[in-house]
């Protein structure tokens, strides 16, 4: 218990530095800090395995999933966050352009909320997911995160769930659609739209659209949560952490 307490201390601080310099001043006073409360020499302190790294770096990336899916599940998560707020597909900006010169807007509005009343209300089934992609990892795969960018974890995770996101997603994002009237809202401005006399008609695919949207959207959280963590000491939570760093 002792070893794992002195392991998960040594990658807490490698994992939440951004300076070589910090990185090793920090893994230095925590190792002794924490074997002079344990009762062991630093010798003891120092051995750290890369199957607790990873260990202990699934534990951290599992805090922030957590935190970015429950961000994003919330009401307004995606609606009043602009960096990842859905609007209307770049193809339909016509669209939006012309009806509001139609005095349409409202149309519009309603249709731009819906859609991101759906992402909101999908986003919960991303969870599992991720989880799974989490304990699929490899040493290697953790050691690279370890040492990689800000955003090492964000890209593995995309990178090893985007295919098995849009499969579990695009039918939860098609029923909340339907639930939050984003279907009735998207019909509704497309075939206003199309009656127009001498335009080209439009209608993107609503499904699919949406659900690449939300997905976009996680993972712009995702990376948020990711940095926060190896970058802001408030954003350790766990008691270790805190000792650790306090």
């Amino acid at each position: 218990m002792i070893r794992s307490i002195l392991c998960f201390s040594l990658f807490s601080v490698c994992l939440f530095t951004t300076s070589n310099a910090q990185i090793l001043g920090k893994i230095k006073n925590a190792a002794e800090e924490t074997a002079k409360e344990a009762g062991l020499s630093s010798d003891a302190s120092s051995a750290l395995s890369e199957e607790e790294v990873g260990a202990g770096l699934k534990e951290a990336l599992t805090k922030g999933i957590e935190k970015g899916v429950e961000q994003v599940s919330k009401p307004d998560g995606y609606f009043k966050d602009m960096a990842i707020k859905i609007f209307l597909p770049e193809e339909a900006k016509k669209v939006e352009t012309k009806l509001r010169q139609l005095g349409q807007g409202e149309q519009v509005d309603k249709a731009i909320e819906s859609l991101n009343r759906a992402a909101e209300d999908a986003a919960n089934g991303a969870k599992d997911i991720f989880v799974t992609a989490i304990k699929s990892m490899t040493i290697q795969d953790a050691m690279s995160i370890l040492h990689g960018e800000d955003n090492a974890a964000t890209t593995f995770l995309e990178k090893s769930t985007r295919n098995a996101l849009f499969e579990k997603f695009k039918p939860v994002v098609k029923a909340s659609l339907d639930k939050v009237g984003a279907t009735k809202h998207w019909n509704t401005i497309f075939t206003t739209y199309n009656k127009i006399p001498l335009v080209q008609k439009v209608n993107p695919d609503l499904d699919e659209y949406a659900t690449n949207k939300a997905i976009d959207g996680l993972f712009v959280q995702i990376a948020k949560e990711e940095k926060e963590i190896r970058t802001n000491p408030m954003a350790r939570v766990t008691d270790l952490l805190k000792k650790v760093f306090g």
